[in-house]
């Protein structure tokens, strides 16, 4: 599995796509449907109706990159269906990319060291 940088940001279309769509209509749909910017920097992540199947869409700097997953005896975890986009962490999209539940990972908020003197 190719693993996104910590930090990046993950949001995840939480309506099935037609698969059919390649680079480029995926980006049209981030443009128009989901009123981000595909050439940002942010990871999008697109399923399917069956919910065994996923395509990510990223810009790398160079040109757009798209990969498609389908798991063999399971089905992804997936949001509930609805409009709009939900935002996951580098972890979590490991996980969902792997079929494994990410809804059960969470982060932890640490503070930023100080400098002492």
């Amino acid at each position: 599995m190719i693993g996104a940088p910590a930090g990046v940001k993950v949001m995840v279309a939480t309506q099935p796509v037609d698969f059919r769509k390649g680079a480029d209509g995926l980006a049209a749909l981030v443009r128009e449907q989901l009123r981000h910017d595909p050439f940002a920097g942010t990871i999008f992540v697109f399923r399917s109706k069956r919910a065994d199947r996923l395509k990510i869409l990223a810009w790398d700097g160079s040109g757009l990159v798209l990969l498609w997953k389908r798991l063999e005896h399971s089905a992804f975890r997936w949001p509930p269906i609805s409009d709009g986009v939900m935002r996951l962490s580098a972890s979590q999209l490991a996980a969902l990319m792997d079929g494994l539940d990410w809804s059960r990972l969470h982060a932890h908020d640490v503070a930023p060291p100080t400098a002492t003197s």
